[in-house]
């Protein structure tokens, strides 16, 4: 096994001249750390589905460094996708067009007449990609259905022997991945929320849907994080709604094996803990905890002894839109149940 190289910020350019020899290399964004390949080099895409084990109708983001990339390769534009892309790129919101005949490979796109694209607010990766010259795909760069990666480490942790590089820039600020817009329809309609959120695309460009669809078996999601378990750690995680933490703590301290609890700082000192109980904060407010959620999961995931994992919920709204969605994928929907007298 081949070691992979982590590169510093001033080696940009030895991580750029192994995008262009068809290697793969983990970027850092905003949001989380992305796993990059040449866009328009399609054995290339074809080891970025190996090494996460990623299922082949999962399709990629393409990042870019201009709204003239986009240009290059999307059929049409909206004007609304327009005052979007003035409002938020660079930044975290990811947006569908359909694309112009053979714009990219079947391999990018799940076999759709669709990509994603998205504009990084991260000036290392925006340096690589000008350097490179070549968009760049990135889905996360972590071990597919696994938490996303928000630091180098976690990235080499996972992929380290399956990737040629890592270009690490430091913990990522947002911590959850883009929302994503589809913009290729009549109406648009997110498929994904993350750290742009649905009020805040309202105001730019007035009312929107939120996609409730469930990708069918044998149906191609147009977005990530559509149709596959993801987020998850090898512990059962189960979601705490605020009345229920004292009883969750209580149930937790009777146990014989190892429990983790994911929380704010502030919760976390509420309580007694007892000595098989292992704490992660997520710092004060959804901000913070949109920001060390994946790290929370993760480190948690390290830790053979841990078997469940008690996470915090907040309202589901504004980011807390986003942080609920990857939770809730982490837990497959579950909850703790306050055990009945």
């Amino acid at each position: 096994m081949v070691e992979t190289k982590v590169f510093k910020l001033a080696q940009i350019k030895d991580a750029a001249t192994l995008i262009n020899a068809g290697e793969l290399v983990a970027f850092p964004t905003e949001t989380v750390y992305g796993l990059g390949a040449d866009a328009t080099n399609e054995q290339a895409v074809k080891k970025v589905y190996a090494a996460k084990g990623r299922p082949s109708d999962n399709p990629l983001i393409v990042h870019v460094a201009s709204i003239e990339t986009v240009e290059k390769y999307a059929a049409f534009i909206s004007d609304a996708a327009y005052r979007l892309m003035k409002q938020f790129w660079p930044g975290s919101l990811t947006m569908i067009f359909k694309l112009k005949p053979n714009a990219f490979s079947k391999t990018v796109t799940g076999g759709l007449e669709t990509a994603a694209f998205r504009f990084p607010d991260n000036q290392a990766t925006l340096n690589l990609i000008n350097i490179s010259g070549k968009p760049l795909v990135g889905p996360s760069a972590n071990t597919s259905g696994k938490p996303s990666p928000t630091t180098a480490n976690h990235v080499y942790h996972d992929l380290n022997g399956k990737i040629a590089g890592i270009l690490d820039d430091g913990p990522t600020r947002v911590g959850v991945e883009s929302t994503v817009l589809d913009m290729s329809t009549d109406e648009p309609v997110i498929l994904r929320p993350g750290a742009v959120t649905k009020e805040q695309i309202e105001n730019v460009i007035g009312l929107i849907e939120t996609n409730h669809h469930k990708v069918g078996k044998d149906e191609t999601p147009k977005a990530p994080g559509m149709k596959y378990k993801h987020y998850a750690p090898k512990a059962q995680v189960y979601l705490v709604d605020q009345g229920d933490w004292e009883a969750a703590i209580k149930w937790a301290n009777k146990q014989s094996f190892a429990v983790g609890v994911l929380a704010e700082t502030q919760l976390i000192h509420e309580f007694n803990l007892g000595a098989n109980i292992t704490s992660y904060s997520l710092g004060t407010g959804v901000q913070e905890a949109s920001a060390n959620l994946f790290a929370g999961l993760r480190q948690f995931d390290d830790m053979e002894t841990i078997k469940v994992i008690l996470a915090q919920t907040f309202a589901a709204n504004g980011l807390g839109t986003a942080y609920m969605n990857r939770v809730n994928k982490s837990a497959g929907g579950e909850h703790f149940e306050v055990e009945q007298d």
